[in-house]
C-alpha cells in the first residue's frame, strides 16, 4: 500500500470522541477550523504531561490552514526529542467537517496520520466526532506500540474538549477501533 488512507487499510490504527455541543454546526466548523483552536493542548505554556514537559510551535501559512492544500506545520520538543510534522489540508467542507493528513512528520510515539472533523446538526446543537488514523512511528516502534494509543486518544479528546470549553456539552464519549 502506498497511502496513508485509512480506507486502503494502510493506517493500522484509529481513535476517535463524539460529543454533543451547544452551537450551530457552521458556528462549531468556524471554531474547529482554525487550527490554533485544535492545537492549543501541544502549544500552550501549561504543558501536558503527555507533552513531557514540551511544547510545539504551531506555524500556519497565510491561508491559516483553512483552504484544501493548505499546509500547516508544527515543530518543537517533547521528552528531549525534537518533533516536527507537515500536514495538509485534503478536505473542507465548511459546517460539516474537514481532514487533514501528514506530508512529513518526525514524532515519537504515532507516525504518519489522517485526522479530521465531522459535524452533524442536532435539534440542541451539533453532533461533534473527532478522529485520527495512523500508524507507529516505524514499523517495529516499541513507544509506538506501548503508548501509541493512549495519545491518540488524548489528542482527540483533547480537541473534542477545546469545543465543549468553548460552547458547552453533554459528556463526551469516547471510542477507540
Amino acid at each position: 500500500m502506498t497511502t496513508n488512507d485509512r480506507r486502503t487499510g494502510a493506517f493500522q490504527h484509529h481513535a476517535e470522541e463524539t460529543a454533543n455541543i451547544a452551537c450551530a454546526p457552521q458556528e462549531l466548523f468556524d471554531f474547529l477550523d482554525d487550527h490554533r483552536n485544535l492545537a492549543v493542548h501541544m502549544s500552550s505554556s501549561n504543558s501536558s504531561p503527555m507533552m513531557g514537559g514540551g511544547r510545539m510551535e504551531l506555524v500556519l501559512g497565510p491561508d491559516g490552514g483553512k483552504e484544501v492544500g493548505s499546509h500547516v506545520i508544527m515543530r518543537g520538543r517533547a521528552f528531549g526529542f525534537d518533533l516536527y510534522l507537515e500536514e495538509v489540508v485534503i478536505e473542507r467542507i465548511p459546517g460539516e467537517g474537514k481532514t487533514w493528513q501528514t506530508l512529513d512528520v518526525k514524532l515519537i510515539v504515532i507516525g504518519a496520520y489522517q485526522f479530521g472533523f465531522h459535524i452533524e446538526p442536532q435539534a440542541s446543537g451539533s453532533r461533534l466526532t473527532v478522529r485520527i488514523d495512523y500508524g507507529p512511528p516505524h514499523p517495529r516502534s516499541l513507544l509506538g506500540l506501548l503508548f501509541g494509543p493512549t495519545y491518540a486518544r488524548w489528542c482527540v479528546q483533547q480537541m473534542t474538549r477545546s469545543a465543549v470549553g468553548r460552547f458547552g456539552s453533554a459528556s463526551p464519549r469516547a471510542q477507540q477501533a
